[in-house]
């Protein structure tokens, strides 16, 4: 903890008075432990502490390092602004209409290549002799670790399917939270912090750099980028060019790169290749494209050595950055023109989740010999790789995909009711979404409510919460609704992300995540001896709920349960809570 005090200390005689500070002669002390290394080790984390403010003090008018939360271990975050212009805060960059290029690494602190490549990448960009005129036409917001205390989490094992350093951090959190998974929820205090910051920022392009797990094959850097495959169709078309300049780019540097993440569609075996995806946005990219810009997930194969990933990550940072001073500016235009198209997206089908289509095509994947045989230890089939030996795999790739949830945008949005403001405030907060109180209640209002045909939790709990999963859909109800109720509109920017957390099917709302779960319990129940002389009273005064009954009777299941008898009058009696399995999120047609 001594340490974090110093380095704050540190920083704020920089923020202070950088002139008064004797700048060092050469950059020298800027290198980092795994360029001194040659690329076997990574630094501690206090590196970042002592680098971040040695690079203001070095350039106190080009680099502003500063922090931007604290993590549950007491570690302070620490990210580094830099510009030739001097534009280093947000509020400057937004006057000035400058582009904001954000990169992060370790946000699995075991795939720590960002670090090292980004403060590499940043000192050249500096100095001068790489990518010259970026820093002249973009702001560099860089993240060099995300996940701090699972960097200090330092070990030789920590990643056992990665070659190198010698020693890297740990993939989760100190509360065992995978912020790649997080995105959405926004649970970790890393996490809402991060939200602040790109929320502060409003960066046109996101840069996520990891390390694949996976197969041994020859191909060494996989880019991801969003959206290309879905998305309104001004920033899909910056995306893709992206895409596809950063691939070529990559392979005029010597790489073979992929756009797609190269995971088997069977694990383990080759021969069922790969698919390209839509993801949710509880993943970087995929999140951070549902607000109307690029997002960028770059994955360097874990099986290339340390010194190679960390040199195609430069490359990668520094292709982008350079692509970013010549179109920037039109990538910020084509965001505002998906930003305009979003907020008119009520009453159109929105796709929330993406499949694959049928169609198919056969790749040449650069992968190695293997052969699959059964194990002595496990019992099933293990496939065991000779990476002195390049083949060629001709293996499928599924490359389309087509909407698979749908559900048509309310027009005018979302009701939540004041028992659930507070929680479901903040996490629109956390996102920017706009929202306002009602101050007045409405009477017998007609809207929209989503009654669970069914609702139930996974068998296991995942990323800390027990994961639910319902099935129902939409219809018209009358409804009084309170004062300090929530209305979120849906003519807004962020329409697509209000509707990935507020409609319950899709896989990152706030109804999958649990944080609706007791919604779906029941809490009242009909002792059977009172379900019994409740249902021959009914029966008794209504012949058409008698034949409906009888008809139920010849179901075999039906009958020979006493229960599902029973339910059966108690279900249609007025005792009956109205409120099971009703998400108590409303839509509405109108602005109240």
């Amino acid at each position: 903890m001594i340490r974090h005090k110093t380095a704050a200390l540190a920083l704020l005689a920089c923020a202070l008075a950088p002139a008064a500070m004797a700048a060092p002669s050469s950059t020298a002390s800027l290198r980092t432990v795994a360029e001194q290394s040659g690329d076997r080790r990574t630094g501690r984390y206090e590196e970042v502490e002592r680098l971040c403010p040695a690079f203001q003090q070095q350039w106190p008018q080009q680099v502003r390092c500063f922090e931007f939360g604290r993590t549950p271990e007491g570690r302070p975050m620490l990210a580094l602004a830099a510009s030739a212009d001097g534009t280093l805060d947000a509020a400057s960059a937004r006057r000035s209409g400058r582009p904001i290029v954000f990169m992060q690494g370790g946000i699995h602190s075991g795939e720590i290549d960002g670090k090292d490549a980004g403060f590499l990448a940043l000192r050249q960009m500096l100095e001068g002799s790489l990518a010259k005129d970026a820093l002249k036409n973009v702001t560099l917001v860089f993240v060099p670790v995300f996940n701090v205390d699972g960097h200090e989490r330092f070990g030789r094992w920590n990643r056992p399917n990665q070659v190198g350093p010698e020693e890297m951090g740990w993939r989760a959190t100190a509360q065992n939270l995978n912020l790649n998974r997080d995105y959405a929820k926004a649970e970790a205090p890393e996490m809402q912090a991060m939200l602040r910051l790109l929320g502060e920022w409003d960066p046109i392009l996101y840069v996520d750099l990891h390390v694949t797990d996976g197969a041994k094959f020859e191909h060494d850097i996989s880019y991801s980028v969003a959206p290309t495959l879905n998305g309104h169709d001004p920033i899909r078309q910056a995306a893709v060019a992206v895409r596809d300049e950063l691939m070529k780019r990559a392979a005029e540097k010597g790489s073979l790169p992929l756009d797609f993440y190269p995971s088997f569609l069977k694990d383990d075996d080759p021969t069922t290749g790969f698919a390209v995806s839509v993801g949710p946005k509880r993943f970087s990219q995929a999140y951070w494209a549902g607000r109307n810009r690029i997002g960028v997930l770059v994955e360097t194969h874990s099986w290339k050595d340390y010194r190679t990933r960390v040199r195609i990550t430069h490359h990668t940072i520094i292709s982008l950055m350079e692509m970013a001073a010549r179109d920037g500016k039109k990538w910020v235009a084509a965001a505002q023109a998906a930003d305009a198209e979003a907020a008119k997206i009520g009453g159109s089908t929105v796709a929330l989740t993406y499949t694959n289509t049928p169609h198919v095509r056969t790749i040449e994947f650069r992968g190695y010999e293997y052969e699959r045989t059964p194990s002595a230890i496990s019992g099933a089939l293990m496939t065991r790789y000779n990476d002195k030996k390049p083949q060629i795999w001709r293996i499928p790739l599924l490359d389309e995909v087509k909407p698979d949830i749908t559900v048509t945008a309310p027009r005018g949005g979302y009701v939540v009711p004041a028992s659930y403001a507070g929680m479901v405030a903040e996490k629109l907060t956390l996102h920017g979404i706009e929202f306002q109180a009602l101050k007045q209640p409405l009477k017998a209002s007609e809207v929209e409510v989503f009654r669970a045909t069914k609702a139930a939790p996974a068998s296991a709990t995942f990323e800390g919460r027990s994961v639910f999963n319902v099935e129902g859909d939409w219809s018209k109800e009358k409804r009084d609704v309170s004062a300090g109720a929530l209305f979120v509109p849906i003519a807004q920017p962020k329409s697509e992300l209000v509707m990935s957390l507020l409609e319950p099917r899709d896989p990152d709302s706030l109804v999958s995540w649990g944080f609706f779960a007791a919604s779906f319990e029941r809490k009242e129940y009909m002792e059977a001896y009172v379900a019994e002389e409740v249902a021959e009273e009914m029966l008794k005064k209504d012949p058409a709920l008698r034949r409906e009954f009888e008809k139920r009777l010849e179901d075999p299941a039906f009958a020979g349960n006493p229960n599902a008898r029973l339910d059966f009058f108690y279900r249609r009696h007025s005792s009956w809570d109205e409120r099971y399995n009703l998400y108590p999120v409303l839509r509405i047609d109108r602005t109240p």
